[in-house]
């Protein structure tokens, strides 16, 4: 034993026997008339002596921690302290800028916007304006106010016949299951509030995704929930019925996510209820696994024929593909397969590597992936580059949180922006980080019920909508302030990235390709080695 434990013992046992014959006095005398101490206390230092005699015995012969073993009971400080660490240093520690992934400031501009309160800013900056990398916008003494046929945008390629006309700013991919009844019915009725879309993530399309009619983007991932069959192979009737729901206005092929791109899932059979069972098509109590990559394709041309199966049978609406960019060969390759096949997905999805709402491997969420402004900027110079950028819609779905974030998105080649956390934020998320906990405080990211409740549908649904119509104003007046009347005149060459002591814009720093300057001979060297080796049979 060491010493700590040699000496715990010793007051445990000279102690316990002290506290214990006060006890019996203080309950009627029974044994030796001794009054000094009062019942109260008494009572109180036997349930002290008593709880540290058990917890330290326990702690000592079969506690799994090395410190609890050689501190019984002391070491609980310790762990205590490190269970209210990220409140301590969220709350009294960190300042306005430099917490992650949301600084309090980020945070308590959507809190402010989504309240309708005072979102002005007092004193001036506190971000570094020097700072290396930091990004920043050339204002123009020409102001403009943004013309209202370009607040939105129209998805839809020449093979669509239902095209769908977009808010700039849209509600990112989050599951129910992932997030809780209360809380995706909230999202769903702040659409509807506020005419811009809601897309339902991988798991599934829930009656509250439906429940108050807002615009639904439907993503299919690996797993098919919703339209698989009991293999979980693609089942083209299942997908027919729901697809042709009217609330649904676009359909997402999820290829990879940002938090942990090429990784599958597995939904535990425990977490399988009767209510996830008929959202999923899965049987009730049985595991279900998603696959890393699609049972459906496995080639580039492979997946833009199951874009053409899904738009033939969601009767002509607007299908595309929602990818991490990783290797960029493979995104070439894919393009290549446009090229051949003259299938053309009407939009593609561009997942930031620093997204995500829910949990992740660390080393997925921490390492792999590209960043979502290099990430779109790439996709967009590749799609010109072949020629087919002005019938492909972008959408960029990284980190948002304010209108400049929603701007360089669009700059760097997005039409419109989709967000995630900052939507949860809305509702009342504090970045608890408790996601994957199901303990969620805010009941949120959670299933619940007793926390969920928390959320009242109609008072979020309004925050959701308020911080969604103040963002995209926001956005508007910066184009305005840049001399633009309409948002997709923007580019590259309007971002400027603090470098080498000065601002450098996007166009400077990475290398633009011309309209169809991939089918030349004089591709840029920083693209041609990929282009070169891209094939539309493979990936």
């Amino acid at each position: 034993m060491t010493l700590i434990t040699r000496i715990y013992w010793i007051i445990a046992l000279l102690l316990l026997p002290i506290s214990f014959f006060a006890l019996l006095n203080s309950i009627g005398s029974l044994f030796v008339p001794l009054d000094l101490i009062a019942t109260p206390v008494a009572l109180s230092f036997f349930i002290f002596f008593l709880a540290w005699t058990l917890i330290g015995g326990y702690e000592i012969f079969f506690g799994i921690s090395n410190l609890r073993r050689n501190y019984p009971v002391l070491a609980n400080i310790r762990y205590a302290l490190e269970f209210i660490r990220p409140e301590i240093q969220q709350y009294f520690i960190a300042n306005n800028v430099e917490e992650k992934p949301f600084s309090r400031e980020n945070r308590n501009l959507i809190y402010r916007r989504a309240k309708g309160a005072n979102d002005t800013l007092p004193f001036g900056t506190e971000q570094d304006i020097l700072e290396e990398g930091y990004r920043s916008l050339n204002h123009s003494i020409n102001v403009k106010e943004v013309l209202q046929e370009h607040v939105r945008v129209i998805f839809g390629g020449a093979e669509c016949t239902q095209p769908y006309s977009a808010s700039r700013l849209n509600i990112s991919a989050m599951s129910f299951g992932a997030l809780s009844a209360n809380a995706i019915a909230a999202l769903n009725k702040g659409a509807y509030l506020g005419n811009f879309a809601h897309n339902t993530g991988e798991g599934g399309m829930s009656k509250y995704h439906l429940k108050y009619g807002g615009d639904i983007i439907w993503q299919i991932g690996t797993g098919y929930f919703g339209c698989r069959n009991i293999d979980g192979s693609f089942d083209d009737d299942a997908f027919a019925e729901r697809a042709v729901i009217n609330a649904v206005k676009m359909i997402e092929i999820k290829l990879s996510q940002g938090a942990k791109p090429s990784h599958g899932g597995v939904l535990p059979g425990a977490k399988v209820t009767k209510e996830i069972a008929e959202i999923r098509l899965v049987e009730v109590g049985k595991t279900v696994n998603s696959p890393a990559s699609h049972p459906e394709f496995d080639t580039p041309k492979g997946l833009l024929q199951f874009v053409q199966r899904l738009r033939k049978l969601s009767a002509g609406k607007p299908v595309g593909f929602k990818l991490c960019l990783g290797k960029k060969v493979e995104f070439m390759a894919i393009v290549k397969a446009m090229l051949e096949t003259k299938i053309l997905p009407d939009f593609v999805t561009i997942d930031g590597a620093e997204g995500g709402t829910g949990a992740a491997p660390v080393e997925f969420s921490n390492r792999l992936g590209t960043p979502c402004i290099e990430a779109t900027y790439y996709v967009n110079e590749v799609l010109i580059g072949a020629g087919l950028r002005d019938q492909i819609r972008l959408i960029s779905a990284g980190q948002t949180a304010s209108g400049f974030d929603v701007l360089e998105k669009i700059a760097v080649g997005a039409d419109t922006v989709n967000a995630a956390r900052a939507m949860m934020i809305a509702l009342g998320c504090v970045q608890a980080k408790a996601c994957n906990t199901n303990e969620c405080p805010t009941g949120i990211a959670t299933q619940n019920p007793s926390r969920a409740r928390a959320i009242v549908v109609g008072e979020k649904s309004e925050r959701v909508n308020s911080y969604h119509n103040s963002t995209v104003r926001a956005f508007l007046e910066l184009c305005g302030a840049m001399g633009f009347s309409n948002p997709s005149d923007l580019s590259p060459s309007d971002i400027l990235s603090r470098s080498e002591g000065r601002g450098k814009n996007f166009a400077e720093i990475y290398e633009p390709l011309l309209e169809n300057q991939l089918l030349t001979d004089s591709i840029p060297i920083s693209y041609r080695d990929d282009w070169h080796k891209a094939s539309a049979d493979h990936f």
